[in-house]
């Protein structure tokens, strides 16, 4: 069995986690785990704006991650943060209209291609919850896939799943597009 441990991200772990998604194409073709963070005006999206701009919002401290190491390599995350810092989640008017604001959103996941299905996902998610209580805790809220009854590839969860939310004590609130739901927790 693999021993992990979490850490925040930050500009001691960027390295590391820099490593990953690099091995990774940057991620979804470069996204950098920039996709749901307020863009400046006049940005201009690319694989390289996206990772200085990533970077730029940990030496500002505007984003937060918990990241999963096994040894000193970093094997995957789970991004949280206010929704002032991530604001652009999809059914946002939906979502906003059916529930209070949240003080905390988890947007997504990701996994080294070699360490899926082996509970990366939810030791991320538990960190990142973890984190979020030293942070002064309140209401975190996330979007995962229900899942029931589909055959999704775990490459495709960067949302996570309701059966990984509710088996860490997160509550349904509902539906939240075709595939998504809203989960809810109090830390």
């Amino acid at each position: 069995m693999n021993n992990y441990t979490v850490k925040p991200l930050n500009s001691d772990t960027w390295h590391s986690f820099e490593q990953l998604v690099q091995k990774h194409n940057g991620v979804w073709g470069g996204c950098w785990c920039i996709h749901f963070h307020q863009k400046p005006v006049g940005y201009q999206r690319g694989v390289e704006a996206n990772k200085c701009y990533k970077k730029k919002l940990i030496e500002e401290d505007k984003t937060h991650a918990c990241l999963v190491f096994t040894n000193d390599e970093c094997i995957g995350w789970c991004q949280f943060g206010t929704p002032e810092e991530l604001p652009n989640i999809y059914h946002k008017k939906q979502v906003e209209s059916t529930t209070t604001l949240p003080n905390w959103r988890i947007t997504c996941f990701f996994v080294d291609k070699n360490h899926r299905k082996k509970g990366v996902s939810a030791i991320a998610m538990q960190g990142a919850v973890d984190l979020i209580k030293t942070l002064g805790g309140g209401v975190v809220e996330s979007y995962p896939q229900d899942t029931e009854g589909k055959n999704i590839s775990s490459s495709f969860l960067y949302n996570g799943t309701k059966q990984l939310f509710e088996q860490a004590g997160f509550t349904y609130e509902g539906k939240k597009g075709k595939n998504h739901c809203i989960m809810r927790m109090v830390v």
